[in-house]
């Protein structure tokens, strides 16, 4: 695989609701999230051999454009408002606690760790497909990815978000690594299984289903009465959001006088959804090496934060599959 993405929120907050929260340092402090990142980390670099590893991370977990345009984006999850930066995201203490951890550990090992203020780790990811895609995958010539890179997915988004279905693109060769049960075993999300489990065919189509069905985990109201395969039915009938809003308008076969009426009342939310629910392809972010490396970046810093927290086992995983 060329390039592996993780969506590292999502990812910690797995690890800290799946370790035991009896790991824990010398000095009783957790670090079942350190830990269970770290080991997740070794097994993927060590399972798919990726010539580049970026942690992608949160500088903006609730973006102020994305508020803007539907004030309850991720509303029911803040634990503070500030006027001064993010606000401030309700999570355990505990897995507060070891973030900055994760952030010493990583920059240690050399591993790429890239934000983007006022942006997600989603839109980071965005950008780097983009980026990736524009390198290396269909061309002008409308070409499928290099050959060179030898068959099957060369780019790998490890996520726990369903939200980055959207990103995925065969003829790009980017794929989707769900961990639905666990990082050793996930759901391989292409076409094919956007097809089979959601009932449309490209990530382009899965994020305007998601405009239609709404998120409450995002806050994202959808439209009221529309679920996922009522939209995906709509979808399949008229392609695209546009074409379903222009078909209700005009009264068109294919909508239901039901329909045309849950839509209008939608309008305003319509209006602005689309561009809360699609990721960012241009965030703007600082240059960074992003190549996997073959050791760690300060061996001496990575053995004291081994000692310090009581991770040596985990770190050692990490450094073997960075020298295997």
């Amino acid at each position: 695989m060329r390039l592996l993405l993780l969506d590292t929120a999502s990812l910690y907050f797995r690890a800290y609701f799946g370790m035991p929260d009896s790991l824990r340092s010398p000095d009783g402090r957790p670090v079942n999230a350190v830990r269970g990142l770290l080991d997740m980390i070794a097994f993927l670099v060590t399972e798919h051999r990726p010539d580049r590893v970026v942690a992608c991370w949160d500088d903006d977990w609730r973006p102020a454009f994305r508020v803007e345009a539907i004030g309850s984006y991720k509303e029911h999850r803040v634990a503070e408002l500030r006027s001064d930066g993010p606000d401030v995201e309700e999570m355990p203490e505990d897995l507060r606690a070891q973030i900055p951890v994760i952030v010493d550990v990583l920059a240690a090992l050399g591993i790429a760790r890239v934000g983007s203020p006022g942006y997600e780790a989603d839109d980071v990811i965005g950008t780097l497909v983009a980026r990736e895609v524009a390198a290396h995958g269909p061309g002008a010539d409308g070409g499928t990815p290099d050959e060179a890179e030898g068959p099957g997915p060369q780019v790998g988004i490890v996520t726990g978000d369903r939200d980055l279905f959207q990103l995925v693109d065969d003829a790009a060769g980017v794929v989707v690594l769900y961990p639905a049960r666990g990082v050793r075993d996930p759901d391989v999300v292409d076409q094919a299984r956007l097809a089979e489990k959601y009932g449309v065919p490209t990530g382009t189509a899965y994020a305007e289903m998601a405009v239609l069905r709404g998120d409450p985990s995002d806050g994202l109201p959808g439209v009221a009465g529309i679920g996922e395969k009522t939209a995906a039915k709509l979808l399949a009938t008229f392609g695209t959001l546009d074409r379903i809003l222009a078909a209700a308008a005009a009264g068109e076969k294919g909508v239901t006088p039901s329909q045309r009426t849950k839509i209008a009342a939608a309008a305003d939310y319509l209006a602005v959804a689309p561009d809360v629910v699609r990721v960012a392809h241009d965030a703007p972010l600082e240059p960074f090496d992003d190549a996997l490396p073959d050791g760690p970046a300060d061996p001496d810093t990575l053995e004291t934060l081994a000692e310090r927290w009581g991770i040596g086992s985990s770190v050692r995983r990490v450094v073997s599959a960075l020298q295997a």
